[in-house]
């Protein structure tokens, strides 16, 4: 099986490397080769027998893809993107990277006749927005109140659409914030939700630019991934009619993020995070819905966290290796 990754230099992408190295295997068929592209040339760990290449493109450039595409690969995972506050600040960077590259990635494997390539893309909470009904589900209608939103559903409607014709075999993850990233903060208007918890478990400080009373979904990177990888094999007409959905995340208020904070490392800790409003990092995300109805995903094989606690349990142990 030939498998690529686009955005494979970044957070989810090495993430996601890691864990098919580790499989060997994905759809019952043994991994011969992995093809990983971005911007910049990614990382490349030790891969055994399994064929690893590292490609710098720039996707959003006509035909850079053609090569990998005409290797016909068996699944592609498309994770290349413009991070939230990124494309809110440059609306021309945002449109080529999350909507223009996916577009020209479709019609390539449109062009090559790939109809049986599983093509998983990394959607977002924030393609939802507007008012809103107390709990959504996976049919409620998309009104994003941000470019990077907008751009994401456009990039859903295209690929289910590229699937209903049977020119590619589309399935979009919608993601929950995740939480806890490791490294330092990014240019993400979310970024916070992992910074509050992690610089403090650190020993260093951190802001939180918005209210206590903001609730956010969450997910933490170990689930995103393991829904990355089942995303590959659920069987296509499983995920018809509409093959876009929210992965099965947590509701958690930043109040509650803090007390789990302080349950775990102690006042000393809690008292390293200062209150700094940001009015623009706040007007983004409070305008991502928070609660959902995620029983399709679930039905699908999906699972997630069993609570904040377990997400930064996990993070303390990944820290510790």
């Amino acid at each position: 099986m030939h498998i690529v990754i686009t955005g494979a230099a970044g957070f989810l992408g090495q993430r996601l490397l890691a864990r098919l190295l580790a499989r060997g295997e994905l759809r019952g068929q043994a991994i011969q080769r992995l093809t990983l592209v971005d911007q910049v040339e990614p990382a490349v760990p030790s891969s055994g027998e399994i064929e690893v290449e590292a490609l710098a493109l720039d996707i959003a450039e006509y035909g850079a893809l053609d090569a990998v595409l005409d290797a016909r690969p068996e699944v592609i995972y498309h994770l290349a993107a413009v991070v939230s506050s990124a494309a809110e600040a440059d609306l021309d960077l945002g449109m080529e990277v999350n909507f223009d590259a996916t577009r020209l990635l479709l019609d390539g494997c449109r062009e090559r006749g790939l109809a049986a390539t599983r093509l998983v893309m990394a959607s977002s909470v924030a393609a939802y927005g507007g008012e809103l009904p107390a709990v959504l589900d996976d049919m409620t209608a998309l009104q994003p109140q941000n470019s990077y939103g907008t751009q994401k559903a456009m990039c859903e409607l295209l690929i289910n659409d590229y699937s209903r014709r049977g020119l590619v075999d589309g399935c979009v993850l919608r993601l929950p914030t995740i939480i806890v990233r490791p490294g330092r903060p990014n240019a993400a208007a979310s970024s916070f939700a992992s910074s509050i918890l992690r610089e403090p478990l650190n020993g260093e400080e951190a802001v939180c630019p918005v209210p206590t009373e903001l609730a956010m979904f969450v997910m933490s990177p170990g689930k995103v991934v393991e829904a990355l990888v089942h995303g590959a094999e659920v069987p296509g007409e499983a995920l018809a009619p509409f093959r876009a959905f929210m992965l099965p995340g947590i509701t958690v208020t930043v109040a509650e993020m803090l007390e789990t904070l302080r349950q775990v490392a102690g006042e000393e800790a809690l008292a390293l995070v200062r209150h700094e409003p940001d009015p623009a990092v706040e007007a983004i995300v409070a305008g991502w819905p928070a609660r959902f109805d995620t029983r399709r995903a679930q039905e699908l094989g999906f699972s997630g966290d069993r609570d904040l606690h377990a997400i930064v349990a996990a993070f303390i142990e990944e820290r510790s290796q």
